[in-house]
C-alpha cells in the first residue's frame, strides 16, 4: 500500500495517515485463518455498551466465515480537529482486521469548495481503479454523489460517514442523526428551566442549504415548543473572524425576546459563544447547554457557565466503518445490517449516538476518552 499512497500524494496532494496493512502486499496474501480479535474497552460510565456489543457480534459472525484479504480506503474531509478521532478509530479497526487500507483527506482545503470536492471525487475514482473492495467517504456535498454512484456501479461497496449522501447509491450511512441530536440537546436543557412562560434562544441554523444543521435546529425547536416555551433562533456564524458578529446577533435577540430569555441552547462546536452572549446581554446566570467538546466549551463547563454538552462519538464513527465494509464484503449487506439492527434507523442509517456530558462529569469523560486513545 506504500506505493499506492505515494502515487496518490504526488498526483493529488493528499494527506496520508499511518496505513493499516496486512503482513504483505494484497496480491501475495492467501486466505487469513487467524480470527479477528480486538482490544476490549475498559468499563466506564460513558462506554457505549450497545455499540460495543454490536461490534462484538459482528466480529463473532465474521469469524465464522472464511476471512479473505481486503483493500479499503476511508476518505475524510480533514485529518485534524473534529476528524482526528475518526481517523484514529478507522486506523485501529483496519489494523485489527489486517486489511490493506489508508485514511486519506485532501491537503488543499481551498476557499473554493468545488476544488476540494473535485479532489475527493478523484480520490474515489483512484480507489476504484486501484482495486479497493470498499470505500468509506465523508462527502462534501451533492457534487460527490456521481462519483459514489460510479464506484458502486463498478462493484465497490460504499458507506458514508459524518455527512450522509442519501440521494446516492451508498449502502449505509454511519454517524450521528441530527434530528435526534437536536431533540436530545433540547431535552437536556428542559430539565434546567423554570416553568413556562419563557423564551429559549437557540444558537442554530435556519438555512436549508445546510440540511444537517437545519434538521438539528428544527428538532430542537419542536421539543422546546411542545414543552410550552417560546423559542428564537440566532443563526450561527462560523469562523473566528465572525465571533463578535455572532455574539452580537445573539445579544440582540436576547434583549428583544418576549417573554424574557430563560435558557440558551447551542447546537454546534461554537456553542461556547452562548456564554459570551449571555454576559453581553446581562443574564450571566441563565442555564446554557452546548454541543460538541470544544476546549473553550470544556473551560466554561469547569466554570459552571455551561451546564452540559453533547459530544459526538467520532472515534466510534471511524472504528465502525472498516468493520462494516468488511462485513458487507464477507457476509453480505443484508447479514451485516441484521447484526447492526440495534443501531439501525430507517433501514440504512447506523446511529452511533451521543454522549451527554454534565459539567460535573468532565474528568470522568476525559478518562473515558483516554481509554480509547483519543482527544476530542
Amino acid at each position: 500500500m506504500t506505493t499506492i499512497g505515494r502515487c496518490w500524494m504526488a498526483a493529488f496532494g493528499l494527506t496520508l495517515t499511518t496505513a493499516a496493512c496486512g503482513s504483505s502486499d494484497l496480491a501475495d496474501q492467501g486466505t487469513d485463518t487467524t480470527p479477528i480479535t480486538r482490544a476490549q474497552t475498559p468499563d466506564n460510565e460513558f462506554t457505549p455498551v450497545e455499540l460495543e456489543a454490536t461490534v462484538d457480534s459482528l466480529i463473532a459472525e465474521l469469524n465464522k466465515s472464511s476471512l479473505e484479504p481486503m483493500q479499503m480506503v476511508v476518505l475524510l474531509k480533514s485529518l485534524s480537529d473534529f476528524f482526528e478521532p475518526i481517523a484514529t478509530g478507522a486506523n485501529r479497526a483496519m489494523g485489527e482486521l489486517e486489511v490493506t487500507g489508508n485514511v486519506l483527506a485532501p491537503i488543499d482545503q481551498s476557499d473554493d469548495a468545488t476544488t476540494t470536492q473535485d479532489l475527493q471525487n478523484q480520490q474515489i475514482e483512484l480507489a476504484v481503479a486501484d482495486g479497493a473492495g470498499g470505500i468509506a467517504v465523508s462527502p462534501f456535498g451533492d457534487i460527490n454523489a456521481a462519483a459514489i454512484d460510479k464506484a458502486v456501479a463498478n462493484g465497490v461497496h460504499v458507506v458514508t460517514l459524518d455527512t450522509d449522501m442519501a440521494a446516492s447509491k451508498r449502502s449505509l450511512y454511519v454517524g450521528s442523526l441530527n434530528k435526534s441530536a437536536g431533540a436530545m440537546a433540547a431535552t437536556t436543557l428542559l430539565t434546567m428551566l423554570p416553568e413556562p412562560p419563557g423564551t429559549v434562544l437557540i444558537h442554530g441554523s435556519t438555512g436549508t442549504d445546510w440540511i444537517d444543521g437545519y434538521e438539528r435546529t428544527l428538532s430542537a425547536q419542536e421539543v422546546i415548543g411542545d414543552a410550552g416555551y417560546t423559542f428564537v433562533v440566532s443563526q450561527a456564524s462560523f469562523g473566528a473572524d465572525n465571533e463578535a458578529f455572532d455574539v452580537d446577533g445573539m445579544k440582540s435577540r436576547i434583549e428583544t425576546a418576549d417573554p424574557p430569555v430563560i435558557g440558551l441552547l447551542g447546537l454546534f462546536n461554537i456553542s461556547y459563544r452562548c456564554v459570551l452572549a449571555a454576559d453581553a446581554a446581562g443574564i450571566p446566570g441563565v442555564p446554557i447547554v452546548a454541543f460538541d467538546y470544544d476546549p473553550k466549551t470544556v473551560d466554561y463547563m469547569r466554570q459552571k457557565r455551561i451546564r452540559a454538552t453533547h459530544a459526538q462519538r467520532q472515534y466510534y464513527e471511524g472504528y465502525l466503518v472498516p468493520y462494516i465494509l468488511y462485513g458487507i464484503k464477507t457476509i453480505g449487506l443484508d447479514a451485516t445490517k441484521e447484526i447492526l439492527s440495534p443501531l439501525m434507523v430507517d433501514g440504512n442509517k447506523v446511529n452511533i449516538g451521543f454522549d451527554v456530558v454534565p459539567s460535573d462529569k468532565i474528568d470522568a469523560y476525559n478518562d473515558f476518552l483516554h481509554t480509547i486513545g483519543v482527544i476530542q
